[in-house]
């Protein structure tokens, strides 16, 4: 039988377009050990971990016709230097100009002839740093079964696991033949997909977004409770392809301190911390902000999975929330958002796992993908921002030795949505990675600064009680 691609994955292609790119990305951030770390030592490193992930070796091959959805089949002609590539800033590079960098690598859409994935070695970077930036399709996402590449090329130790069976020799491509005759042998025991890909096929968008709409029906029950839409906000505009991002650093200890004195979740104090940057930023354009202004943001998080083995998160839950953008006192904005998380959760309002995807573990490219997944689902009037926050690792993680310092997410943007964010904790740190469209956000690095202000003005709370 072939390896089909599923409704979901399928309608992910179908849905990207030259100002909406469907693909999740991140900067990880390692110093460079001794040893040394170089574009060949990446590549081998990577060429020894792909039997663990065999969807990185596999291509897209349509249908004739588009009579079927299309398959998973092995690229004869795959070229790892192809998708592993070799970038540098002018030394001493910064940080801002590795965000710019990931900025224009994440505004190009990947090659759909090819195994839709790159990764790029990027050398230069003041401190003795180099950085690896990934993209990686939402196609993927769910075939891989939440395996990542940068899962399987990331140790605990700065021992490398020893080399896995690499022997790969790729089953032949089918031929049209044989891709028209499993596409009518389907449609002989499922006739009604005949009409599904018919229209999908036709580039139907309507279509295509009920599909995806439908594979998170949770997130749609969610949707229809909302008493009211999304409130208007200068986030929602039309884009372009073309990309800003910029990062931000804080400690996981100062969210936890929050948290400790006001209560709530550090999830809670994340988002408290991002409606205060978001209200600065609104006043610093000088948009009219009065008592009762609201953001509203998607925010999928992943959580404890009870029934699994070992109990460890591997489920995702999205809630719609109000930023009280409005609200001058940043503890009570804290605790507006405490209560309307508790609320949700009660309400039975939250999205269970099973609803977006089943997920093997902690995966945080994977889990800020999720997130990406349901705002492609829902117009700009449901909601005014994504923000994911997944738990990472709190133990350093090595690649061929060289330890990673960093991590940043990219979370994609949605149709008409100028700004998203992931948030990711790793090692005591939390760092944010802001996208943003290039014209509607030329300031996105100034909303990145007011990150960190509206953090210490939750910890300077802390110190006055």
């Amino acid at each position: 039988m072939p390896d089909r691609l599923s409704a979901l994955d399928a309608s992910f292609l179908y849905l990207e377009d030259q100002t909406t790119p469907m693909h999740v990305g991140g900067i990880a951030v390692f110093r460079k050990p001794r040893t040394g770390f170089d574009y060949d030592g990446l590549v081998a490193l990577i060429e020894q971990r792909l039997s663990l992930v065999p969807r990185y070796r596999q291509k897209v091959v349509q249908v004739p016709g588009r009579l079927a959805r299309p398959v998973w089949a092995d690229d004869p002609d795959f070229d790892i230097t192809y998708h592993v590539r070799r970038s540098a800033l002018p030394k001493p590079g910064s940080d801002e100009q590795l965000n710019d960098l990931a900025a224009r690598l994440m505004s190009r859409p990947l090659d759909h002839t090819r195994p839709l994935w790159e990764t790029y070695l990027v050398e230069g970077l003041e401190r003795n740093r180099i950085a690896v930036i990934t993209k990686t399709h939402h196609a993927m996402v769910d075939g891989i079964g939440a395996v990542e590449l940068g899962q399987v090329i990331l140790d605990v130790s700065a021992t490398p696991r020893p080399p896995a069976e690499n022997l790969w020799m790729p089953q032949p491509e089918p031929g049209v033949t044989q891709l028209v005759f499993d596409a009518v042998a389907e449609m002989v025991q499922r006739p009604g997909e005949l009409v599904e890909n018919a229209r999908s096929a036709a580039m139907d968008a309507a279509a295509t977004v009920q599909k995806v709409a439908e594979a998170v029906t949770g997130v749609v029950s969610a949707v229809k409770a909302a008493a009211r839409p999304a409130p208007g906000s200068p986030l929602n505009v039309r884009i372009t392809h073309q990309r800003r991002f910029a990062t931000t650093r804080t400690k996981l200890d100062d969210f936890r301190a929050v948290r400790k004195v006001h209560g709530g979740t550090v999830n809670d104090v994340v988002l408290a911390t991002v409606s205060g940057a978001l209200r600065n930023w609104l006043l610093s354009r000088g948009e009219a902000v009065n008592s009762y202004h609201t953001i509203r943001a998607l925010v999928p998080l992943s959580v404890r999975d009870t029934e699994s083995e070992n109990g460890v998160g591997s489920k995702v839950q999205a809630y719609l929330v109000d930023l009280p953008v409005g609200e001058p006192n940043p503890v009570v904005r804290l605790h507006h958002i405490s209560h309307a998380m508790r609320a949700h959760k009660e309400s039975g309002q939250s999205v269970a796992a099973d609803t977006l995807v089943r997920v093997g573990g902690i995966t945080p490219p994977t889990l800020h993908a999720l997130g990406a997944r349901a705002a492609s689902s829902f117009s700009r009037r449901i909601f005014n921002v994504v923000v994911t926050n997944v738990p990472g690792p709190q133990v350093p993680l090595y690649a061929a030795g060289a330890k990673m310092i960093e991590m940043f997410p990219i979370v994609p943007l949605a149709k008409n949505q100028a700004l998203s964010i992931g948030v990711t904790s790793y090692d005591g740190g939390v760092y944010f990675g802001l996208n943003a469209d290039r014209d509607a956000m030329s300031d996105v690095d100034v909303v990145a600064g007011m990150v960190e202000e509206s953090l210490e003005e939750l910890v300077g709370t802390v110190a006055a009680s």
